[in-house]
């Protein structure tokens, strides 16, 4: 089973949301998180494909995974701090 299967997934719904709400609300998922906690993000703003791989990287979170199908966009973000 991989580490993504065993560790709960704080979800964050931003279906409908432009920017730069996707991003605030991943902000306060990831500050209500643990170290090494994962959220996933769910959105339909394509500007998230550029916002959260930034988020990402600035504050060294990983970006376990990114897709994208039927104009539907989904990353799961690992914590920086583990």
């Amino acid at each position: 089973m991989s580490d993504t299967q065993q560790s709960p997934v704080m979800l964050v719904e931003a279906q409908g949301l432009k920017c730069p709400e996707p991003v605030m609300l991943l902000h306060a998922a990831v500050r209500r998180s643990e170290a090494g906690g994962l959220i996933r993000l769910l959105a339909t703003d394509p500007s998230t494909q550029r916002d959260v791989v930034n988020f990402c990287r600035f504050l060294d979170h990983e970006l376990v995974e990114q897709s994208d199908a039927d104009e539907q966009f989904s990353y799961l973000i690992r914590k920086a701090g583990a």
